[in-house]
C-alpha cells in the first residue's frame, strides 16, 4: 500500500510539480496560527493607502522620475524645497477613523528612493530637509493615538541608491533600452551592497517604531523580464532571508505578496490586485486578498489629473472587495504641504457618511453562502459570527425586494441605516420584503436580514 502511494505521488508531481512547489514553507507557522494572526485584518476591511513623498512637488505623477527620465541631480530640487508646513498626522487619523477605516500604510520609502524616516544608513532623507522631522514617527503616533493599526509601504525598487543596477523601470534606461546602455549605467553597481542597505533599513523601520501590524512591499517582475534581465525578482531582493528578517523582528506582522515568493506558501500573506475592475475581484473569492485602489488615476498628488472616482464607484469597490471575501485599501495622495487634496477629503466624507450607519455590513463580513440567492440589482455580504446577512441595494425596488428560495430563512428583515423594520411576506419559496416608496438617503442602503 505505502509503494502504490509513492507511485502516485510521484506521478502527480511529474503531471504538476508546481502543485508541490506550492507547498514549500520558510517558517513553521501552521495554517491555524496563520489565521489567528490574520483575524483582525481579515475583520477590518477596510483601510488606508497614503501615498507621500517628494513626488508630490512635482504634482504630475508618483512615478514623475521614471516619466520624465531625471537624473538625481534634475530631481534634486525636490529634496531641497520638501517642507510641508501644514503636516497634521492627527488630522489625517481622525479622517481616516471617520471613513470607517481601521488600519493604514505609509509609504516610508517609494521607488524615488527618499526616506521619510531618520534612517542612519541615508542622508536622503525627511529629517535632511527643510522639514527636519521624522514623518514615519508622527504618523505612527498619530494613528495609533486614533486606534488604528499602523502598516509600513516599503519599496525594493530605489532611484537614487548608487548600487541599485538597472532595470527597465529605472529613469537612466528610459531612453535608452539597449542591453549596452543597462551594461554601462550598472558597471559599479553592488546589488549585493544595495540588499543590505533594504535590510538595514526595514530592520530599522520594525525596530524602532514598536509594533508595527502590516508591512507592505512593492514589487518583483515577472519571471519572463527577471530572466531576460529587465526586472529584477527574488534572488536580487534576497527575499527569503528578508522574509525570515521580518518575521524574526515582528512575528505578528502581515506581509504582502510582492517578494515574488510564489514557490512557497508562507512567501506572503495575501495577494494584491491593484487598480482592478470590481468584475476582476470575483475570481478572489476563498483566497486571502486586499485590492489597492486608488481615488482617481495617481498614487501621488497630481494636481491636473481628472479621473476620480464617483462616491458610487467607491461604495461599490469597499461592497463589492467584502462581498467576496476581500479587503479594500484605499489611496490618498497628500500635497507637498502634507494636506490631504480636497478631492479626497470630499470622497472621505462621502464615504464617513455611508460607512456611519452601513459599517456592520462591512466590518467581520465576507461573502455569503451559497444557499442565499443574490437578488438582482443587489450585491450581498454576510457576517457568520452573527448569522446576518446584509442586501445592499445597487438599484432601489419599486416597493418591493424578492428574495427567491428565502422561505423559512428570515426571522427579521430591517433597514441597517436606522433598523427600522422592514415589513415581508411569503409566496411559495420566496419571501417579498416590502420597501418604502421613498429611498433612505444612501446611495447604496442596506437591508440586514437576521437569520433562522
Amino acid at each position: 500500500m505505502i509503494k502504490k502511494l509513492q507511485v502516485l505521488l510521484l506521478l502527480l508531481f511529474l503531471a504538476s510539480p508546481s502543485l508541490f512547489a506550492q507547498q514549500k514553507m520558510i517558517g513553521n507557522e501552521t495554517d491555524a496560527q496563520k489565521e489567528k494572526r490574520m483575524e483582525w485584518w481579515k475583520d477590518a476591511r477596510f483601510g488606508m493607502f497614503i501615498h507621500w513623498g517628494l513626488y508630490s512637488e512635482g504634482a504630475r505623477h508618483e512615478w514623475l522620475k521614471h516619466n520624465e527620465a531625471m537624473t538625481n541631480e534634475q530631481y534634486q530640487k525636490y529634496f531641497d524645497e520638501y517642507n510641508p508646513d501644514l503636516f497634521d498626522p492627527t488630522k489625517w487619523a481622525r479622517e481616516a477613523k471617520a471613513a470607517g477605516m481601521k488600519y493604514a500604510v505609509l509609504t516610508t520609502k517609494h521607488h524615488e528612493g527618499f526616506c521619510m524616516f531618520d534612517s542612519k544608513y541615508t542622508d536622503y532623507k525627511a529629517t535632511n530637509t527643510k522639514a527636519k522631522r521624522d514623518l514615519v514617527r508622527e504618523y505612527v503616533n498619530a494613528f495609533r493615538a486614533q486606534g488604528l493599526k499602523v502598516g509600513f509601504y516599503y519599496s525594493l525598487l530605489d532611484w537614487h541608491h548608487p548600487d541599485y543596477t538597472m532595470d527597465n523601470c529605472h529613469p537612466l534606461v528610459q531612453k535608452d533600452t539597449s542591453k549596452a546602455n543597462y551594461a554601462r549605467l550598472s558597471k559599479g553597481r553592488d546589488m549585493a551592497k544595495y540588499r543590505q542597505y533594504m535590510r538595514n533599513q526595514i530592520t530599522e523601520l520594525l525596530t524602532n517604531y514598536g509594533k508595527i501590524d502590516v508591512l507592505w512591499l512593492d514589487w518583483s517582475w515577472d519571471k519572463a523580464d527577471q530572466e531576460k534581465g529587465t526586472g529584477k525578482g527574488p534572488k536580487d531582493w534576497g527575499s527569503v532571508e528578508l522574509i525570515k528578517l521580518i518575521r524574526k523582528l515582528q512575528p505578528g506582522i502581515i506581509v504582502n505578496n510582492r517578494l515574488g515568493l510564489t514557490d512557497y506558501k508562507d512567501g506572503g500573506d495575501f495577494e494584491t490586485p491593484e487598480q482592478v475592475s470590481t468584475k476582476e475581484l470575483e475570481p478572489y473569492r476563498g483566497r486571502t486578498w486586499e485590492t489597492c485602489q486608488t481615488f482617481s488615476g495617481s498614487w501621488g498628488y497630481y494636481r491636473d489629473e481628472n479621473s476620480w472616482k464617483t462616491d458610487r464607484q467607491l461604495l461599490d469597490l469597499l461592497i463589492t472587495s467584502v462581498s467576496n471575501g476581500g479587503n479594500l485599501i484605499l489611496n490618498v495622495g497628500p500635497t507637498a504641504r502634507g494636506e490631504f487634496d480636497y478631492r479626497a477629503t470630499r470622497a472621505l466624507d462621502s464615504m464617513a457618511y455611508w460607512m456611519h450607519a452601513n459599517s456592520k455590513a462591512i466590518y467581520n463580513c465576507t461573502y455569503a453562502p451559497e444557499s442565499f440567492k443574490v437578488p438582482e440589482g443587489t450585491k450581498l455580504t454576510y457576517n457568520k459570527a452573527t448569522k446576518r446577512l446584509y442586501v445592499h441595494l445597487y438599484d432601489y425596488p419599486d416597493g418591493k425586494l424578492v428574495l427567491h428560495g428565502y422561505k423559512g430563512k428570515i426571522k427579521y428583515a430591517q433597514f441597517l441605516n436606522d433598523y427600522s423594520e422592514l415589513l415581508y411576506t411569503t409566496s411559495g419559496d420566496d419571501v417579498i420584503v416590502n420597501l418604502p416608496a421613498k429611498k433612505p438617503l444612501y446611495e447604496i442602503p442596506v437591508v440586514e436580514l437576521m437569520l433562522q
